[in-house]
């Protein structure tokens, strides 16, 4: 399997300034207010109450990056308030920078598009992310904006074989290749602990999220062949290790590797 490989996932929230302003809300009405009377409506015309993708305000963005020297954990937080479209500049000059396959579950459909809306209402520049081939000729056959194209992988949209009724969730996924799913809140969460300022609470369930989306991804490696099964073993290895080593510093790697049996081969291996 070729290095690099950036895994990422986002946690976002409602942008409820940006509703606000598209529904010119009365200055007196709260924000929650504001939110309350838009799903109320959509609930009464019998429509989804998820805010679309243009009014999902960035909160995390949490990337498992794997080169030949090695697995890092990093991510984005939006502390202030006011980090979100410094948050995607950083996001999109670590693709300019290290040029990886760019990894996801579900990111063709959600995460992609999200940070396409708000990279562009933030101005945030992302040359080689957009290129088609205009300035590298490799990228016209393999770039990161075309869907069957592997430098970004939508795993989740792959293995459905392009089929959204055949989708699964990343923690069941995760679950039933024996590894730790989702721990401590899902995504429907995420916004009330936002409100109760537990942002890193927020972090870290995005970044065993994202780590759920690496493990699933060795396997698909092993499965297609771009692991044999003794170096598909030795990345477990590699991936604990590299986890050990944050136990101290961040306690929710502790969780994660206790609820994670020690791996073992496939049936068939």
């Amino acid at each position: 399997m070729a290095w690099p490989v950036l895994v990422f996932d986002l946690e976002t929230i409602p942008d409820v300034a940006g509703l606000r302003l598209l529904r010119n809300a009365a200055a007196e009405q709260s924000d929650a207010e504001v939110l309350a009377a838009w799903v109320q409506e959509r609930q009464a015309a019998g429509q989804s109450d998820f805010l679309p993708h243009y009014l999902q305000r960035v909160l995390t963005i949490s990337c498992v990056f794997r080169n030949a020297q090695g697995l890092r954990v990093h991510s984005w937080v939006d502390r202030d308030g006011h980090s979100e479209g410094s948050m995607i500049q950083a996001f999109f000059h670590s693709l300019d920078k290290h040029v990886p396959q760019l990894v996801s579950w579900n990111g063709g459909g959600f995460d992609l598009p999200v940070l396409h809306y708000r990279g562009l209402q933030h101005g945030v520049v992302a040359d080689k992310y957009w290129d088609l081939g205009e300035d590298d000729r490799d990228f016209k056959w393999n770039n990161y904006i075309s869907r069957y194209h592997h430098r970004h992988l939508d795993l989740m949209d792959l293995l459905a074989l392009y089929q959204s009724r055949a989708n699964a969730p990343l923690d069941a996924m995760a679950k039933l290749c024996g590894f730790p799913g989702k721990l401590g809140m899902d995504g429907s969460a995420v916004y009330e602990a936002y409100r109760k300022g537990q942002l890193e609470d927020i972090r870290r369930y995005c970044e065993t999220d994202v780590m759920n989306t690496y493990l699933l991804y060795c396997r698909y490696q092993l499965m297609r062949g771009g692991f044999r099964p003794e170096e598909y073993q030795q990345e477990m290895r590699t991936v604990r290790e590299s986890l050990r080593v944050l136990v101290d510093t961040e306690p929710h790697w502790h969780d994660y590797l206790a609820a994670w049996p020690e791996p073992t081969p496939p049936d068939h291996v």
